[in-house]
C-alpha cells in the first residue's frame, strides 16, 4: 500500500497561494467541497489523522462508502499513488499550513499565525512547500 503521511514535516502554504491570512473554505451552494471536509477534520481534531486517514475520509465521505466496505476500499484506494496534502486547497489556496508530528499525525495553521511562522523556522523539522497552482 502506498501512503502520503508525512513526519515531522510542515508543509507551508503555495508560493502562488492568493491569501495573506487563511480562511475557511466557502462550501459550494449547499455542497461540501474537499477543502470543506479536509478543514473540518483537520481543524476539528488537531494530531488525530494523519494524512492517509484524511485523504481517504474525504474520499469516502464524497463517495457515500458503506462502513462495512471502508477496510476494503481503503486498500484499493492506497494501491495507487495519491496526492498527497501539498496538493491539498488548503494548502494551495486558503492558507492553511499542515504540520505532521513523528507519529505522522496532522494539524492546520493559519498562514498569518505566530505557530505557523515558529513551525516553517524550526530546524527540528522538515519544511516543504505545497504545490503551485501554476507552472512556474
Amino acid at each position: 500500500m502506498k501512503s502520503t503521511n508525512y513526519y515531522d514535516t510542515f508543509i507551508e502554504v503555495a508560493e502562488d497561494c492568493p491569501v495573506a491570512a487563511a480562511e475557511v473554505p466557502p462550501l459550494k451552494g449547499n455542497d461540501k467541497t474537499v477543502a470543506n471536509l479536509q478543514f473540518e477534520m483537520l481543524r476539528n481534531h488537531p494530531y488525530h489523522y494523519t494524512s492517509d486517514d484524511v485523504l481517504f475520509g474525504v474520499y469516502a465521505a464524497k463517495n457515500n462508502l458503506p462502513a462495512e466496505e471502508l477496510a476494503t476500499e481503503r486498500e484499493k484506494f492506497f494501491s495507487k499513488g495519491q496526492a498527497c496534502l501539498r496538493a491539498s486547497p488548503l494548502t494551495k489556496r486558503y492558507g492553511w499550513g499542515v504540520h505532521a508530528n513523528e507519529e505522522g499525525k496532522v494539524a492546520l495553521f493559519a498562514l498569518e499565525s505566530a505557530q505557523y511562522e515558529k513551525l516553517s523556522e524550526d530546524k527540528g523539522l522538515k519544511v516543504v512547500k505545497a504545490m503551485r497552482s501554476k507552472r512556474g
